[in-house]
């Protein structure tokens, strides 16, 4: 495909523009619907007059509908939306930069989608899509899939899109509860995956961010004996990559330990461990759920991170554990191979 791109690009230069705009044009009406055109007009920052005269070939082609609740995308446009993407994605070179990153970091796999997460929340529904979509590759029948909570791992389960005819499929929450918002609990998650591949899922009903002594306690209760035992026995983990900092403000962690960690050029936080960009643990929490031990273990991991202020931790998670795959976004990737 990609000789086929440059001729083309020799050729017919003047298409690819037109095409990666239209493409736009779809794919943000498909994320925004019902959508105004000037709404549209601001997020993609192109003039509502453009809007106006790109959106009516897009409806003359059927791939468009428009009314007076805005516009939204037809079943033949999520088509054409879909069966683009991977043509888009070669016109910008995305293979190429994955190819680049996977020899960089010296993993089995890397997959980047376009754009960076820090300014385009759609960026996230791109990773959370791509991300699912190895899930329900990976997951064969009576896989146990262990996921973390996070608004990453929340896209990922809402990128799950169709039931999947693959038999008890077990879905678990690879760590305890951490923050207050429910919709980002890794319990809630498990739920949702759970519910949309029409499997089964258990939860572990335990906080995260408990004391060594509470924990000590907690784990003598035959319930969550039995789900962490059944945690630690994933045969799929799913998890965000987090930065040292904002992990260590989540969890609320003491002044002193925070200044311990700057001290020690954090970078990344995983599994209740703390990392520099080497990868070399700089400090170790009490967690409860899966440990690095744990995680080495795993057949099939799966990290995923997007944005620049992420490149570090990238870094560091990758080095942990040759054998896993990496989702990012166009803004990490480019940041690790330019800077690092």
């Amino acid at each position: 495909m990609k000789n086929i791109i440059n001729l083309q690009k020799k050729i017919v230069p003047e298409i690819f523009p037109i095409l990666e705009k239209r493409y736009n044009i779809l794919r943000n009406i498909y994320l925004m619907q019902p959508v105004g055109r000037r709404n549209l007009a601001n997020k993609l920052s192109i003039g509502e007059r453009i809007i106006r005269t790109e959106v009516d070939v897009l409806k003359n082609q059927g791939l468009v509908d428009v009314d007076a609740a805005g516009m939204t995308i037809t079943d033949e446009g999520k088509i054409v939306a879909e069966e683009l993407k991977d043509f888009i994605y070669s016109m910008r070179g995305i293979g190429e930069i994955q190819d680049r990153l996977k020899n960089k970091l010296g993993i089995s796999k890397v997959i980047v989608v376009p754009g960076n997460v820090e300014e385009d929340e759609f960026v996230l529904s791109d990773l959370g899509k791509a991300t699912a979509k190895l899930i329900e590759k990976l997951a064969t029948s009576n896989t146990k899939v262990g996921i973390t909570g996070g608004t990453t791992m929340a896209a990922v389960a809402k990128g799950i899109t169709q039931h999947t005819k693959k038999q008890n499929i077990n879905i678990v929450p690879a760590r305890g509860g951490l923050g207050k918002q429910v919709e980002t609990q890794a319990n809630t998650i498990a739920a949702e995956i759970a519910s949309r591949l029409n499997g089964s899922y258990e939860l572990l009903h335990a906080s995260d961010t408990l004391s060594n002594q509470t924990m000590e306690i907690l784990l003598q209760d035959r319930e969550i004996e039995r789900v962490i035992k059944t945690i630690k026995s994933v045969d799929l983990l799913v998890f965000g990559i987090g930065r040292a900092d904002t992990m260590a403000r989540r969890r609320e962690l003491q002044k002193d330990i925070v200044e311990k960690l700057a001290e020690s050029n954090a970078v990344s936080e995983a599994f209740g461990y703390y990392f520099n960009q080497e990868g070399n643990i700089v400090h170790e929490t009490k967690t409860i759920g899966i440990d690095l031990e744990d995680f080495q273990r795993v057949p099939n991991t799966i990290g995923v991170a997007g944005g620049r202020n992420k490149a570090e931790a990238i870094l560091a998670i990758t080095s942990l554990k040759k054998s896993m795959i990496l989702v990012t976004d166009e803004a990490a990737a480019t940041m690790i191979l330019e800077k690092f």
